[in-house]
């Protein structure tokens, strides 16, 4: 049962752009599957609240498969195995079972590069930078003008990198 709450763990921080550990800290209270209205109410940063739209069908299916295997109705949607008590993931063990993935797979991706592939993705695909800076949570959308990849080629242009000293 830990792979499949991993794998929806890890692709539910993927698809809503969300922070590791915001994902960890989803309640199954936080999600409406109600056909054609899916959505998740992610608890941000400094107390805000942001609603994401579900709009991957294939990781819809995933969430309700997961939430028949567990039986989970309420409470943590995301429960650590180890301690028994059935309370929430931490981010700790989060990034530990990441690490684990990362390190098997032969490949070195921290965590938050989920939220950065998400991001680039919706910038790739035309979303405009205020419904990104939305979905995100961000406050400012300077933050989220770190994902518009003209921005980033003109940041490269003015700061090259160095090669590291010999």
């Amino acid at each position: 049962m830990d792979r499949l709450r991993d794998r929806v763990l890890f692709e539910t921080a993927y698809v809503c752009g969300a922070r590791a550990s915001e994902a960890c800290g989803l309640h199954v209270e936080d999600l409406d599957l109600r056909l054609d209205d899916e959505h998740v109410r992610i608890q941000g940063k400094g107390g805000s609240v942001r609603t994401v739209l579900l709009d991957d069908r294939g990781h819809v299916t995933l969430l309700k498969l997961y939430l028949a295997r567990t039986g989970y109705t309420s409470g943590p949607l995301f429960r650590a195995s180890i301690n028994g008590s059935g309370g929430p993931l931490s981010y700790d063990a989060a990034q530990h079972r990441w690490e684990t993935y990362c390190a098997a797979a032969g490949v070195e991706i921290d965590v938050h590069q989920l939220r950065h592939a998400h991001a680039t993705e919706l910038i790739n695909a035309g979303v405009s930078i205020d419904a990104v800076r939305r979905r995100l949570g961000h406050a400012s959308t300077e933050t989220t003008q770190l994902y518009n990849p003209a921005r980033r080629r003109r940041r490269r242009r003015r700061n090259p990198r160095r090669p590291p000293p010999p």
